[in-house]
């Protein structure tokens, strides 16, 4: 198999090294022709009607002709050059002859050799054969493998990669350690596939990987098949779709075949969720549900003894047809999540092994500050580090440079626009105001950084450090940080007794999480444990609400309730506290960023100085 990869690479390289040469030898062509064309003319002189040229014959105006089979050259004794065109006549000289020059009376009229092929049949045969060598160019091209033609348009575009070559193994796979021993015995199945047929097993066919985007479900089916050191198909599910009907079914096919020949191996499928959309709804297609009938029985004609495994990846389960994930094609579903505190620090660590990394870094401290990052995110993070630290000549990766990098990687880079006083001013307010109300609500987490640099689209930031890595938030927990993100708004409303917009996407967030207090969770106490939402049946154009109007009111009143409950209390703990939120908004203005070390300093000393504000 590596041989016939070896010769398809070299047919497709030569066939790339060969289309420059094609294009060369196609202009040479038309430029021949343009000048063969061209040329005699311009070398004639000046073109005449025949009727001019016979005129000043008559009248003993020229000094000799030259007749030709399409055309007749004269010299006029002003010794000027000009030439009359004489037309597809198979006789020039009678057209002579027929306006009453004899060419007997006329010496200075002579007759030109004529060619066995005319002018004009020259200039067809090779407009002919322009034709020709660019009709058998294009069908060369298309019939040459991997060209993508229409005579291969049913061929798999997947890219074959020998496992035994792969150099990346699961030591190369940081922060899934769950996902990696789910797939530990797919390896060792493909390794010694009859310890397992012996006892009658049955490996699974197809193995699901659910994940977000980043979070290393590639990655891990290529470290399998470094694993086991097996050819590894690698495809993803656009590149079945084509324009015409039946070529990802015909793809598919080409995939599954190639994958039996050479088994056992691995057929990698990204993104399947471009082709295994529930059938039957209004965005399916009919070519899109060919493909996935395809692969559905292409997945059933395994039998026991085809060493061959499809994994398959998406983000998007929910739109996946249930065919698909039924025992016998993909039985076997592994969720890989966004890594915790101890799975960001292997990834880290990993990915820090190639760079210079300054020993007072603290991968712990990074990874409590990098919350919800991917493994990609991750890996960018330190990319991005290493980047900043050449740009400043350094040698080394500090913290400042990952905490930078970090920062940059999910809000953008600093921007440098010159800032008005009061624009600052506003900004210092609204950071100053989400951190405050930190402080003073339970479960809050503690503020790592207070920023009025802007990056991206926003014009400052507050960011937190949260004290436990879950995703289980309580009731109150929620209306905290529903109250942290108001407390800009209210920061605004106190300092300058108006609003902006600079809150448009802290209310946002907050209006959405209040809505999925009500909706999802069932948090509301007057509405019950009841989820509220759309209906299942995935068939209509717009999903349809599954409650009635009237509780539609009802959820609209609980969510306003949370909002404006939420608000009143950052207005009263920031007018509260207001001379605490002018010190931070001052100090802001000075420095531009507070540590969430010296934001405590100075929330502390103020309050055991009795930093309220006097009534």
């Amino acid at each position: 198999m590596s041989n016939n990869q070896t010769k398809s690479n070299s047919k497709k390289s030569n066939i790339m090294k060969g289309s420059p040469g094609f294009w060369i030898f196609f202009a040479f062509i038309v430029v021949f022709f343009l000048l063969y064309l061209f040329i005699p003319t311009i070398s004639q002189g000046k073109t005449v009607p025949i009727g001019t040229l016979i005129k000043d014959i008559k009248t003993n105006s020229v000094k000799s002709v030259v007749i030709n089979q399409d055309y007749a050259n004269a010299v006029l004794k002003n010794n000027k050059n000009i030439t009359a065109n004489l037309g597809t006549t198979t006789n020039p000289v009678s057209i002579f002859t027929n306006n009453g020059i004899q060419l007997d009376k006329y010496p200075q009229i002579s007759i030109a050799a004529q060619p066995a092929i005319s002018t004009s049949d020259i200039l067809t045969i090779i407009f002919i054969l322009v034709i020709v060598l660019s009709t058998w160019y294009m069908i060369r091209q298309f019939r040459s493998a991997g060209s993508g033609g229409i005579f291969s348009m049913g061929e798999s575009k997947a890219k074959l990669f020998l496992g035994a070559k792969e150099s990346i193994t699961f030591d190369g796979v940081a922060g899934i350690e769950e996902a990696k021993e789910e797939v530990h015995e797919i390896v060792d199945f493909l390794k010694n596939p009859k310890k397992y047929l012996n006892l009658g097993a049955r490996i699974p066919k197809g193995v699901l990987f659910i994940g977000a985007p980043g979070t290393g479900k590639t990655l891990l089916a290529r470290a399998i098949a470094g694993e086991s050191g097996v050819p590894f198909f690698s495809t993803s599910g656009s590149e079945f779709e084509e324009m015409l009907v039946g070529a990802g079914a015909s793809r598919v096919r080409d995939l599954f075949s190639k994958a039996r020949k050479t088994s056992p191996s691995i057929i990698f499928i990204d993104e399947i969720d471009a082709v295994a959309r529930r059938r039957g709804l209004n965005y399916t297609t009919t070519h899109t549900e060919q493909t996935l009938n395809q692969i559905l029985v292409e997945m059933d004609g395994f039998d026991i003894n085809t060493n061959v495994i499809v994994i398959a990846a998406t983000n998007r389960p929910d739109v996946l047809d249930p065919a698909i994930l039924r025992p016998g094609r993909f039985d076997r579903t592994i969720v890989i999540d966004l890594p915790d505190l101890q799975e960001r620090k292997k990834i880290l660590e990993l990915h820090a092994r190639n760079k210079p990394i300054s020993p007072s870094v603290s991968f712990d401290k990074i990874a409590k500050r990098t919350i919800g990052y991917s493994g990609a995110d991750l890996e960018n993070v330190l990319n991005e580090a290493a980047i900043i630290t050449a740009k400043k000549g350094g040698t080394s990766i500090n913290e400042v440079d990952i905490e930078e990098a970090a920062t940059k990687v999910v809000m953008g880079p600093e921007k440098k626009k010159v800032r008005s006083d009061k624009e600052k001013s506003i900004v210092a307010y609204h950071e100053a105001g989400h951190a405050l109300i930190s402080k003073f609500l339970p479960e809050s987490d503690p503020v790592h950084r207070i920023s009025i640099i802007s990056r991206g689209r926003s014009g400052g930031a507050t960011m937190y450090l949260p004290t436990e890595d879950n995703n289980l938030y309580t009731k109150t927990k929620m209306i905290t940080m529903i109250t942290h993100m108001l407390g800009g708004r209210a920061a605004e409303k106190i300092q300058f007794n108006d609003i902006t917009n600079g809150a448009s996407d802290d209310i946002k967030k907050a209006s959405e999480m209040a809505r999925k207090m009500i909706t999802d969770f069932g948090m509301s106490d007057k509405l019950g444990p009841i989820q509220y939402g759309t209906t299942e049946d995935e068939s209509y154009a717009i999903p349809e609400k599954n409650y009635s109007d009237s509780t539609s009111l009802e959820i609209d009143k609980e969510i306003s309730l949370i909002i404006n409950d939420a608000y009143k209390k950052a207005l009263s703990i920031l007018k509260e506290y207001k001379s605490i939120l002018d010190t931070l908004a001052s100090k802001l203005m000075d420095i531009e960023v507070i540590e969430g070390d010296e934001f405590n300093r100075i929330v502390d000393t103020m309050l055991h100085a009795g930093g309220k504000t006097s009534e």
